[in-house]
């Protein structure tokens, strides 16, 4: 079963998606869509894994501050949710936007992604300038 809720991060009040029991694995949306583009596919994962998808910062009933859009906020204000639900390493999937703001968020906290997939996207350097 899949539950709509709602979350305080620092100061965001942010929407989400929950659904399934098990090691925690964060679907984020692109644009302009919201948690509601994982519908479908959230009841396979939800057999393995605890799934929580986000509507991002400004994005569906997240709240909608004027500033903090930068990447490195948005993936705090990830982590922040996250965290409320385990403290180990996660699985993170991110689609367009989404998938900027995983890519942020791993390399941020290395240590707090155990895996990620980047959907939709060209990776944002050239390959001289990739990150170790």
């Amino acid at each position: 079963m899949m539950h709509s809720e709602t979350a305080l991060v620092g100061d965001l009040r942010m929407h989400y998606l929950r659904a399934g029991s098990g090691p925690l694995l964060v679907l984020l949306h692109g644009w302009p869509q919201t948690s509601h583009c994982w519908r479908h596919v959230m009841p396979a994962l939800a057999e393995h894994y605890t799934v929580i998808a986000p509507d991002l910062r400004g994005y569906g009933l997240t709240d909608k501050p004027v500033s903090g859009y930068d990447k490195r906020t948005m993936a705090a204000d990830v982590r922040a949710l996250a965290r409320r639900f385990d403290d180990g390493p996660i699985r993170l999937v991110g689609h367009d936007r989404g998938a900027r703001v995983a890519h942020r968020y791993a390399l941020d906290h290395p240590d707090e992604v155990e895996r990620m997939a980047l959907l939709d996207i060209a990776p944002p350097w050239r390959p001289s300038d990739a990150p170790p």
